[in-house]
């Protein structure tokens, strides 16, 4: 795969499975825009990256907020002049049972998870149309598929992805941008470091493979769907999940 100095932002870039997407597309000698709502995370990724040889900025950003997507892909373009990748990854969870959810944690999953994929990828698209040329990836789950008890939110937002996406796929086709989506089934992160061993091996008998995925199983989807070597795909979903759903 090779990238050619190619430029990358990546939402929610700063830690878990955002950071190691990051951290692939720069061993690939991407540049990057790490993009987080903690400008601290954001801030170390980047230094961190700067270390394999590549350009890197780190970047705060809300998503929900489109002053500051706006800002954020200025400042990109001021920096290196152009977009080629962006990895629509920033999300959040505020889950509960449907009766009891608040709106307000209706609204800011939805928002965030989805109304942050619209709004960046509008962004993206101006600087890519323009040079005929993009890659968008964003991040579902396995949740927009099969459902979860306690998060409508979550899985609501996730569905909206995929459905989007493929939107996407169909506009701008014909300005050599491909849009696709990766969902992840359970993947080991600190979120799920914390549960209780005997929930853990309750949700791993759901999974044929018989284990949790890393972050970099699916950082090497993103890589690759993101990467030249896939032209030929656009409004698909890869799922990285352990053949929990087929």
């Amino acid at each position: 795969m090779d990238f050619k100095g190619q430029v990358a932002i990546v939402t929610g870039g700063g830690r878990g499975i955002g950071k190691a997407i990051a951290e692939g597309l720069a061993k690939k000698d991407v540049n990057l825009a790490v993009a987080d709502i903690n400008p601290d995370a954001a801030i170390e990724a980047a230094a961190a990256f700067t270390a394999l040889g590549i350009k890197a900025m780190g970047i705060k950003l809300d998503v929900s907020k489109s002053e500051e997507v706006k800002k954020a892909f200025e400042d990109m373009r001021k920096e290196f002049n152009r977009i080629d990748i962006l990895i629509n990854n920033a999300g959040i969870t505020k889950d509960s049972l449907l009766l009891r959810m608040k709106e307000e944690d209706w609204d800011s999953v939805v928002d965030i998870n989805l109304k942050g994929v619209f709004l960046c990828s509008r962004e993206a698209i101006k600087e890519m149309s323009q040079r005929r040329y993009g890659r968008i990836v964003n991040i579902a789950s396995v949740a927009a598929f099969m459902g979860n008890p306690g998060q409508a939110n979550y899985s609501a937002s996730k569905a909206g992805i995929v459905g989007l996406t493929k939107t996407i796929a169909r506009e701008y086709a014909n300005r050599g941008i491909t849009v696709n989506a990766v969902a992840p089934g359970f993947i080991k992160t600190a979120m799920t470091d914390v549960l209780p061993e005997s929930v853990k091996e309750e949700m791993k008998r759901l999974i044929p493979l018989g284990r949790f995925g890393t972050v970099e199983d699916v950082a090497n989807a993103v890589i690759f769907l993101a990467s030249p070597d896939s032209s030929y795909i656009t409004g698909q979903v890869i799922h990285v999940n352990g053949g929990m759903y087929m």
